[in-house]
């Protein structure tokens, strides 16, 4: 298969200051795939305030904590971990069961097909509001959303007329549904965010920078840290590469810096590299362009402030295969 790739990249750091909000959220993304090659069939990230704590995959099927806190979580609630381990061993059960059901509905023999879904909740701490959401996509096109008022589903496609007339007859569902947002979902919201501020607020915390590239394609792409034209392995830990609700995707690397002098700060570089384009994007870690908090404090309810670097790096990359192989949700995002 020939891939001709036409792309234009930037790279850029932003200024702004990053505090606490008194606005938190919690989302879980499942993914389903059918005729993709190399990559696990089910996959669950699950963020807080936009930050991904864990990850799961039906290849190990157990969930893998990707943050400090969440480790600590973990080990201080076990059943936490069993209550994770099972839901996500649930849902890969049943998002295999619809794909299969979506492809008939569909009339679709054969091409790669991606079931996904958006699940959590939004609170103000100092309202108290609580906001929940559920959204189901296929092939990159809305599906399927739940209204956590009525108890309904909304069909957002002919075709899915068919699961919410179904699922709107599910009332132990509906009950269970309505439990997860009113209840469990703030709860769960509650305690990442009261074990991520105690993190963050301990003294000999490590600080960390973020290296962030976002809205590329295909999923593969390197990303590193280099200090002195060397690559850095020890204080780096590389996340996975996510997707995108765009059919884009996205990945980042986390740079240990408590012990670097601000002498150093310019012997560190994140570079990106995309699959099939030879030049690299290089991110210089600098202070003065940087998005950053260090050193300031404050926040609308007198918390402490997060203490956070971030470098971001825009990768916009259009794909023209020759082939008949792409990933569908970005086939049918036609114009962008």
């Amino acid at each position: 298969m020939t891939v001709y790739l036409l792309y234009k990249l930037q790279c850029h750091l932003t200024e702004s200051l990053i505090i606490v909000t008194v606005k938190h959220s919690l989302k879980f993304f499942f993914c389903q795939t059918s005729g993709v090659q190399n990559i696990p069939e089910f996959v669950v990230v699950g963020l807080v305030d936009g930050v991904q704590k864990s990850y799961y995959d039906s290849r190990t099927e157990r969930p893998e904590p990707k943050t400090e806190w969440m480790k600590k979580l973990m080990k201080d609630d076990p059943q936490h971990l069993e209550w994770y381990t099972a839901r996500s061993l649930h849902v890969q059960h049943l998002f295999k069961h619809y794909i299969e059901n979506l492809r008939k509905r569909f009339n679709q023999t054969e091409g790669v097909h991606i079931f996904q879904s958006m699940t959590g909740c939004n609170w103000d701490d100092e309202t108290g509001q609580i906001n929940a959401f559920n959204q189901y996509g296929y092939d990159g096109e809305d599906f399927l959303t739940f209204d956590p008022q009525r108890l309904t589903w909304i069909a957002l496609k002919p075709q899915a007329v068919i699961t919410k007339l179904r699922w709107d007859g599910e009332e132990d569902q509906l009950k269970c549904n309505k439990n997860f947002y009113v209840h469990e979902c703030p709860e769960f919201l509650k305690k990442y965010v009261q074990y991520g501020k105690n993190f963050l607020q301990t003294p000999d915390n490590v600080k960390p920078s973020y290296c962030h590239a976002t809205g590329f394609y295909p999923d593969r792409g390197l990303m590193f840290w280099r200090k002195d034209g060397e690559e850095l392995h020890e204080g780096v830990d590389l996340g996975e590469i996510l997707p995108n609700n765009d059919g884009t995707f996205q990945m980042s690397a986390d740079l240990n810096v408590s012990s670097v002098t601000p002498e150093d700060w310019q012997s560190y570089y994140c570079v990106f590299q995309l699959f099939g384009v030879n030049e690299y994007i290089v991110t210089k870690l600098d202070k003065t362009v940087i998005r950053t908090n260090w050193g300031k404090s404050g926040s609308s309810n007198g918390k402490p402030a997060h203490i956070i670097a971030t470098a971001v790096v825009l990768a916009i990359v259009l794909i023209a295969p020759v082939a008949a192989v792409a990933v569908v949700a970005y086939k049918r995002k036609k114009g962008e």
